[in-house]
């Protein structure tokens, strides 16, 4: 249980900290991405790898109504370019 807790913690900490390395919001962090783009994306398609996944999983975060989590996470611990 204990790893599952950390996995998830690490996963948080890299949505504010992984830049979206292509396109409109390059260089901003996944967790910053407007929730129309990352719709787009899940409908389209997400990106192969570590993207594909984390942008999935902002998506289900901000679907879920957690964004303000994301936001305070960003001031704490993340990355300034949002």
């Amino acid at each position: 249980m204990e790893d599952h807790h950390k996995a998830g913690k690490e996963v948080l900490l890299e949505l504010v900290n992984f830049e979206m390395p292509f396109g409109k919001y390059k260089g901003r962090v996944i967790a910053a991405l407007p929730e129309y783009y990352l719709t787009w994306f899940s409908r389209q398609g997400w990106p192969p790898g570590r993207l594909g996944f984390l942008m999935q999983n902002a998506y289900e975060i901000k679907l879920q109504g957690m964004e303000p989590i994301l936001h305070k996470l960003i001031k704490l611990h993340g990355k300034r370019r949002y």
